[in-house]
């Protein structure tokens, strides 16, 4: 039972798509519908700036890491930890709420695994920021997933 709550409550947070709720929160376009199209931090960068950007942010990394939370609170088997992680992961991708149409799930996948294993979140952040602003690659996308790759590869 505690396997099946931890699922369903992390894909329920999961699924709110904080770019849209911040967007409509500060009147500013979906991100569905300008920019990449993309309801992600990156998008709402681009379309209503680093203020909006940061929360939707914050908003992602949190709903990963409090799913992963409530799944520590009622097991004590990481394979739980994992699944509710992986099932606010996939509320982003997927949100009930939004149509399922979701971001990418990279700040929300961090913030999991952050909740999850501290150690292994905080080297993939930093690997993930000095790729980011160190400007490795011309393209923004590029940068990302080389971020991306270079923590799961430090992590393993």
């Amino acid at each position: 039972m505690p396997c099946l709550v931890s699922v369903l409550a992390g894909y329920l947070l999961g699924s709110v798509a904080s770019a849209i709720v911040v967007c409509r929160l500060l009147r500013r376009p979906d991100p569905r519908s300008g920019g990449s199209n993309n309801p992600g931090a990156t998008n709402v960068l681009r379309i209503a700036g680093r203020d909006a950007a940061a929360v939707t942010l914050i908003g992602d990394v949190l709903k990963g890491a409090i799913a992963v939370a409530i799944a520590r609170l009622v097991s004590p088997d990481p394979v739980v930890w994992a699944l509710a992680g992986a099932a606010a992961f996939f509320g982003h991708l997927y949100p009930l709420y939004f149509g399922f149409r979701g971001g990418k799930g990279v700040a929300t996948a961090l913030g999991s695994l952050t909740a999850a294993i501290p150690w292994a979140g905080a080297l993939t952040a930093a690997t993930w920021l000095v790729v980011i602003a160190g400007g490795v690659g011309a393209n923004r996308a590029l940068r990302q997933a080389l971020g991306d790759l270079a923590g799961g590869a430090l992590y393993f």
